[in-house]
């Protein structure tokens, strides 16, 4: 099973194939779709790391795109793809939906190839720094807990050689510590 679903968002079908070819040999689950509002309710429905976007279609432009998909899933990393690049639509992807990359087409599918990986190793980054802030977030509020029942818990004292001294709690104070923690962390 993929851990990585990819939205590849393009009007024309063969680019679409195309672009489905680039993966091929990669460990990602494809969605396509041919519209915006098809690759919107695609979001809706999967969890989506990664976007690529063609940046001329019918009824909403890639950089609009962008900018929904941005608000809407602001975890969803976003690559611009167009056949006609302009300075304007470059500064619309970069400036309103905060795109990762941009690539004119063709495009080279080894530049593309590794794009998506570093993209979706910056997804992976953060979304473990989000696991890990929720994790200290938790143990914080935690040892604030244990400091109010027993007060100078979280104090380390130290000896001259830097040795840490335990002497301030009793056997007996330890022991209610160690069980409390064990109660909470089964």
């Amino acid at each position: 099973m993929s851990k990585h679903n990819i939205l590849l968002v393009d009007d024309e079908p063969s680019v679409l194939s195309s672009l489905k070819r680039v993966f091929i040999d990669e460990p990602y689950t494809i969605f396509t779709a041919q519209s915006a509002k098809e690759g919107l309710k695609v979001l809706s429905e999967k969890k989506i790391k990664l976007v690529i976007s063609d940046e001329q279609m019918p009824s909403m432009s890639g950089s609009e795109f962008l900018s929904i998909v941005r608000k809407d899933f602001p975890g969803a990393i976003r690559i611009m793809l167009t056949g006609h690049a302009s300075i304007g639509a470059a500064m619309r992807a970069i400036n309103e939906g905060e795109i990762y990359r941009f690539f004119t087409k063709p495009w080279d599918d080894i530049n593309l190839l590794f794009a998506v990986k570093d993209a979706l190793e910056k997804y992976d980054l953060e979304e473990e720094n989000r696991r890990l802030l929720k994790t200290v977030k938790r143990q914080t509020i935690e040892i604030k807990s244990l400091e109010k029942q027993f007060p100078g818990i979280s104090e380390v004292r130290r000896d001259e050689k830097g040795n840490i001294i335990v002497d301030n709690l009793t056997n007996d104070e330890m022991s209610a510590i160690i069980e409390e923690c064990e109660k909470k962390y089964k």
